[in-house]
C-alpha cells in the first residue's frame, strides 16, 4: 500500500478577537446616569467648588476603570466583574439622584414663601335651626368692625358669590360683642376668623364657647400675601460681605395639615447667626409679652396674638421692641414639629429643672432623649415650671439647639429622606435657598460645631387688656432691663464678637 498523503503541518491558530460592543454599551449608559448626576448636584449647590471637583474625578476615574474590566467581553471573569461594579455604581447613581431632585424640590416648596391663609367660618348658636348658609342667607351677619376687617371682607364676597345675594351685615367692636349679639339675637349668624376661638377660650365667661356655637359650613379659606418688609431682605452676597443675618423663628399653634394658616405664634425666637465667627444666638421674648403690635396704633398686646394677623405682624413687632431688622423667618406648627423630630431620630435636650408635663411626661433635670411627642410636651410646658413661660422660652430653645446640633452630626445621613419629609408641607421659610445652600456648602468645606448661645427677656406678670381682647387677660409687662441686655448681645454677635452663655 502506498503511504497516506501527508498533511501541511498547522501554522499557529488565529488570535480571537475580543468583543468591545458590552462594555462601550453599558459605559454609554452609565455615563448618562453619571452626567444627569453631576447636573443635578451642579444645580443644587450644595457642595462646594472643591468637593465638586474632586466627585467629578472621582467618578471619571471610575467610569475608566469600569470600561477596563468590561472591555472585552470574551474575558468572562474579568467582564463579568465589570458588569456587577457597574451596575452597583449606576444604582448608587440613580439613588443620589433621586435623593438631590427630591432635595431640590423639597428646599424649593419651603423657601421665599409669600403666601398665608386665614379660615374664616360663619358660626350661629347650637340651637339654631340653620344647617347651612342657604337656609341663613337672610339672617344678619355680624362683623367685626375693625380687627382682621381685610379677611372679614374677602370672606363675606365669598358667601355672597355662592348664595348670589347680598348679606344683611352688622359691625360689632370685639370678639366677645361679637358673641353677645350673637347669642343675645341681635344678629343670626356672625363671620369670626376661627384663630379668635383659641382667644375666647382664654377669655372668663367664654371658656366654653365651643359647646355654645357652632359652624355653618365649611370654613372660607382667605390667602393673604405676606406683606414685603420696608426695606430689601438682606441678600446672599450681603450675608456673605457683612458675615451674618437674623431670622425670626415662630412656632405656630395649629396641629392640622395647613402650614401657612395664620394662627397665634407660641414661639417667638429671634437667631443671630454670624458665619464669621460661627455664632448663633438665640433669643426668646415669651407668649404673653405685653407690647404694641406693628398694627395696633401703639396699643399693647399679646406678643402670641401677632401671629394671627400674619407673620410680617410678628417680625415687625419684634423689630420694634428690639430696635434691630429682621432678615428672615422660619415657621413650623406643631403637627410637623413632631414630625421633624422623629424623622431626624429623636433628639436630646437640656433641661434646666426636673419636672412633669400636664401630658404625664417626665424629663429629668439635665440631658433627656425624646421623641417628636416628648419634645412637644418639653417646648409647650409652662404650668409645672418654677418661672412658667420664661422657663418655657428657655425649653424652647433647647430645643431649637438640640435639633441643629442633630442636623450638623453625621447620623442626619441615615434619616435623610424621611426628613426630608417631614419637612415638606410643615415647615417653610422666607430665606431664600441660595443662602441655605451657601450655609451647606459652608459646613461641607469647614466642617465643626457652632457656638449656640440662648439668652431670653423677662417681666412681671399682670392682668391688662390685650388689643386683641374685649376683657382683662393675663400678659407679662416687659422688663426693658432684660430687652436692652438682649439687644446689646445680638450686636455684640453681629460685630463678630465672640460671647459666652450669660
Amino acid at each position: 500500500r502506498s503511504a497516506p498523503p501527508q498533511r501541511p503541518p498547522r501554522g499557529p491558530e488565529p488570535r480571537r478577537k475580543g468583543n468591545p460592543v458590552p462594555g462601550i454599551v453599558l459605559t454609554i449608559l452609565l455615563l448618562a446616569v453619571e452626567v444627569i448626576f453631576a447636573g443635578l448636584l451642579f444645580l443644587s449647590k450644595l457642595l462646594p467648588s472643591r468637593l465638586l471637583l474632586l466627585g467629578l474625578v472621582a467618578m471619571a476615574l471610575v467610569t475608566v476603570l469600569l470600561f477596563v474590566l468590561m472591555f472585552n467581553a470574551r474575558k468572562k471573569g474579568r467582564f463579568i466583574t465589570g458588569v456587577v461594579l457597574t451596575v452597583l455604581y449606576g444604582a448608587v447613581l440613580v439613588y443620589g439622584c433621586l435623593a438631590l431632585g427630591k432635595t431640590l424640590g423639597t428646599l424649593t416648596s419651603i423657601t421665599n414663601t409669600r403666601v398665608e391663609r386665614a379660615n374664616i367660618s360663619v358660626f350661629v348658636t347650637t340651637d339654631d335651626p340653620a344647617q347651612n348658609l342657604s337656609d341663613a342667607a337672610d339672617y344678619t351677619f355680624g362683623i367685626l368692625g375693625e380687627m382682621d376687617r381685610d379677611n372679614t371682607d374677602k370672606a363675606v364676597a365669598q358667601v355672597e358669590e355662592e348664595l348670589d345675594a347680598t348679606l344683611s351685615l352688622r359691625e360689632v367692636d370685639g370678639t366677645t360683642d361679637l358673641i353677645d349679639a350673637l347669642e343675645g339675637g341681635e344678629v343670626g349668624a356672625i363671620f369670626l376668623n376661627t384663630a379668635y376661638i383659641d382667644l375666647l377660650q382664654d377669655t372668663e365667661g367664654y371658656e366654653n364657647i365651643n359647646s355654645r356655637i357652632r359652624e355653618l359650613g365649611d370654613s372660607v379659606t382667605v390667602e393673604t400675601e405676606i406683606v414685603a418688609p420696608a426695606e430689601e431682605p438682606a441678600t446672599v452676597d450681603e450675608v456673605l460681605e457683612n458675615h451674618y443675618f437674623t431670622v425670626f423663628i415662630s412656632g405656630i399653634d395649629t396641629r392640622g395639615s395647613s402650614m401657612i394658616a395664620r394662627s397665634r405664634s407660641d414661639v417667638n425666637i429671634i437667631a443671630v447667626v454670624n458665619t464669621d465667627t460661627r455664632q448663633v444666638l438665640l433669643v426668646s421674648t415669651p407668649r404673653d409679652y405685653y407690647v404694641p403690635l406693628s398694627i395696633s396704633n401703639g396699643v399693647p398686646d399679646k406678643l402670641t396674638h401677632a401671629g394671627i394677623y400674619g407673620v410680617d405682624v410678628c417680625m415687625d413687632t419684634l423689630e420694634m421692641l428690639y430696635d434691630i431688622d429682621l432678615n428672615y423667618y422660619f415657621r413650623v406648627n406643631f403637627s410637623g414639629f413632631k414630625k421633624i423630630i422623629d424623622a431626624l431620630g429623636g433628639i436630646t435636650v437640656n433641661s434646666e429643672h426636673a419636672f412633669t408635663s400636664d401630658d404625664g411626661y417626665h424629663y429629668d433635670k439635665g440631658m433627656n432623649d425624646v421623641n417628636g411627642e416628648e419634645a412637644l410636651s418639653f417646648a409647650r410646658e409652662r404650668h409645672h415650671l418654677p418661672n412658667g413661660d420664661e422657663d418655657r422660652g428657655r425649653n424652647q430653645m433647647a430645643v431649637v439647639k438640640a435639633v441643629i446640633n442633630k442636623c450638623l452630626s453625621p447620623s442626619i445621613l441615615a434619616n435623610y429622606s424621611s426628613v426630608l419629609d417631614s419637612v415638606s408641607g410643615s415647615f417653610e421659610t422666607s430665606a431664600p435657598y441660595d443662602l441655605i445652600a451657601e450655609l451647606v456648602r459652608l459646613q461641607l468645606d469647614e466642617g465643626g460645631s457652632w457656638n449656640i448661645v440662648t439668652t431670653s427677656v423677662s417681666g412681671t406678670g399682670a392682668s391688662k387688656k390685650p388689643y386683641s381682647m374685649s376683657t382683662n387677660a393675663y400678659v407679662m409687662v416687659p422688663d426693658y432691663d432684660t430687652v436692652d441686655a438682649a439687644r446689646e448681645l445680638m450686636q455684640k454677635v453681629m460685630d463678630g464678637e465672640i460671647i459666652e452663655q450669660p
